[in-house]
């Protein structure tokens, strides 16, 4: 199936079943998907707050960066950082650097913040910078990656600060929980870049657990948020998170909001994190009762009933991985949920929440 306007397959590197490469003919630059069990707790619930968001981080980028020296061991070994604030805080690069031997001698920080008038976002401002630039820079840059506003707009500026001073980047490193816009983007920003500087090499974008979509609409319930809200329909998602979601026995973790909540709330804005994610299933309780439960496991699965060699080509997996046990394990979760009450699911989901989130205050006050 071609998703991003080019054909790409799922391919494990080196017969590592946690590090992929997504392969395709048509691709400037390289993408991966990097699959860890604490990521994918951080994925599949939003009780995971405050510092563990970057604790559960550090393995999976650290075992990310190790792939990608053995790869280009000479000439990754010193790099600068791009940290752009606030969700760019939650990835720990400057530490997973050390960890694997990475000199770092600049980091470079941007707070991109939302401009807002009447209660409506009106676009994006640069408020602070400390930027330096140098001739043949590798960058690494952690960033969510939704519409991708946020991260055009730094970037853009980062690349006329290296113009503006005669520099130039030789390699950009993205550590990204993103959906397939982030594609489409990076492709573009290097034939851009190409033009600049012919010998920019690319990026090495590595994703989190997979590459998903982001809502282009309010869904199936009418509460989803578009160029936001992240979902599994025409993205390609690590088979072990797909097993994790499967399995995750908490709450039906494949229903939630999205798969990535606001990475800056959920670690700084605790009260916020609490109203996003609760009035999420507040909303949908409202609904529940009217709601097509098919239509809405389909979109939350991304396909209905398929075969087990189209659900191969829409998930973008390579033919020879062997997935039929997850396959039949999708089918058999799918199932499942079917039986059960939207409307109770919602329910008991609410009441886990509050009792985490009073539970938190409690823990809080003392």
């Amino acid at each position: 199936m071609n998703i991003f306007g080019m054909n790409h397959k799922l391919q494990t590197v080196a017969g590592t079943p946690s590090f992929y490469s997504l392969v395709s003919d048509s691709y400037l630059n390289h993408y991966h998907i990097i699959t860890h069990p604490a990521t994918c707790l951080l994925m599949a619930s939003p009780e995971q707050i405050g510092f563990s968001c970057y604790q559960a981080m550090k393995a999976p980028t650290t075992a990310a960066l190790r792939k990608l020296m053995s790869a280009d061991s000479e000439r990754l070994h010193r790099v600068d950082i791009l940290t752009i604030l606030r969700g760019g805080l939650n990835y720990p690069i400057e530490e997973c650097c050390h960890e694997c031997g990475i000199k770092v001698p600049n980091i470079n920080f941007l707070s991109c913040e939302r401009v807002i008038t009447d209660g409506m976002i009106m676009g994006l401002d640069i408020k602070y910078e400390k930027i330096h630039t140098e001739p043949h820079c590798t960058l690494m840059i952690g960033d969510i990656i939704a519409s991708g506003d946020t991260f055009r707009l730094c970037l853009d500026y980062v690349i006329k600060q290296f113009r503006t001073n005669g520099h130039d980047i030789r390699k950009i490193v993205f550590f990204t929980i993103g959906g397939t816009k982030a594609i489409t983007m990076l492709e573009d920003f290097t034939t851009r870049l190409r033009q600049v500087w012919p010998t920019f090499e690319g990026f090495e974008c590595v994703f989190y657990e997979g590459v998903f979509s982001v809502y282009e609409d309010k869904g199936v319930t009418g509460v989803n948020i578009p160029n936001i809200d992240f979902g599994w329909t025409n993205g390609t998602i690590a088979p072990e998170f797909r097993h994790y979601i499967f399995n995750y026995t908490h709450a039906p973790a494949l229903l939630e909001k999205c798969i990535i909540y606001d990475g800056g709330a959920r670690r700084y804005e605790l009260d916020v994190h609490r109203e996003e994610v609760t009035g999420y299933w507040k909303d949908l309780l409202k609904v529940s009762a009217d709601m097509n439960m098919e239509e809405f496991l389909a979109e939350k699965i991304g396909h209905g009933h398929v075969t087990y060699e189209e659900w191969i080509a829409l998930n973008n997996y390579e033919p020879t991985l062997d997935l039929k046990d997850l396959y039949d394990e999708e089918q058999a979760y799918m199932n499942q949920l079917r039986r059960r009450s939207l409307t109770n699911i919602c329910k008991t989901r609410l009441a886990q929440l509050e009792e985490f989130f009073s539970n938190l205050s409690i823990e809080k006050a003392f």
